[in-house]
């Protein structure tokens, strides 16, 4: 089948300037992407509404206790680095301490995810036209990656204080520094492991962006079983 031109409506969510996508031409059948009987308003709103139910029920399941240590797409295992050498710490009288890191790493990245929220609300809020039509068009990942780009320095950086307030309060730090020194001793380098805090926040920042993409590939499977009924009619185009 040739080239079919589709020409559609958004308004920016930055600025009340509808726009047209007029130059956007897709080849191959016109029914991957049936879009043209939907208004500017309600693709604006469709979008909105499964940016929003999707960070917020990410961030729902894994800012809770468990969330992360109990979920095994999420949950923060200690370093590659380590795990290469846990049956020699094992045997060097480490195993209950290998448990108990594992377990408070778990725990810190649990209290820090709430913090997300508000930084995937704002990302939401500040979505182009550009951001909108990569979400369209983008494939089955486009909403995982617009919220990667836009939040993922932020979410370091709101994570690191709060992941480190933790591992202070606790023996977390302690006790990741003294098996990464033991491992060490057989010829580990620590590297970019080298900070509990660090690892843990870069981990959690990672499993939020997998529980998005999970809850993404849920709405795109059934966008009607959202609920949500604006959601349908926009993903259920896409289908």
């Amino acid at each position: 089948m040739g080239s079919i031109m589709l020409s559609l409506s958004f308004r920016s969510l930055a600025f009340p300037v509808a726009i047209s996508f007029s130059a956007m031409i897709f080849s191959g059948s016109v029914s991957a992407l049936s879009l043209s009987d939907i208004s500017t308003q309600d693709a604006n709103s469709g979008l909105k509404a499964a940016l929003e139910q999707g960070s917020s029920s990410a961030i729902a399941k894994l800012g809770v206790e468990g969330g992360f240590m109990n979920n095994e797409k999420v949950k923060i295992k200690l370093p590659e680095k380590i795990e290469k050498v846990r049956s020699m710490l094992k045997l060097a009288g480490q195993s209950k301490k290998l448990d108990e890191l594992e377990e408070s790493m778990n725990h810190a990245a649990e209290t820090a995810v709430p913090l997300a929220k508000p930084l995937l609300v704002n990302a939401i809020k500040s979505m182009t036209l550009s951001d909108a039509k990569k979400i369209l068009t983008g494939g089955d990942t486009s909403v995982t990656d617009f919220f990667r780009e836009k939040t993922s320095v932020s979410l370091n950086a709101q994570f690191l204080p709060i992941v480190k307030k933790v591992t202070d309060k606790t023996k977390l730090a302690a006790n990741y520094n003294s098996v990464m020194a033991k491992a060490q001793q057989y010829g580990v380098d620590a590297g970019d492991d080298a900070t509990v805090e660090a690892y843990v926040t870069k981990h959690t920042t990672e499993g939020v962006y997998i529980m998005i993409a999970e809850e993404e590939k849920t709405i795109r499977q059934d966008p009607l079983g959202t609920g949500v009924k604006i959601i349908g009619k926009v993903f259920g185009a896409l289908k």
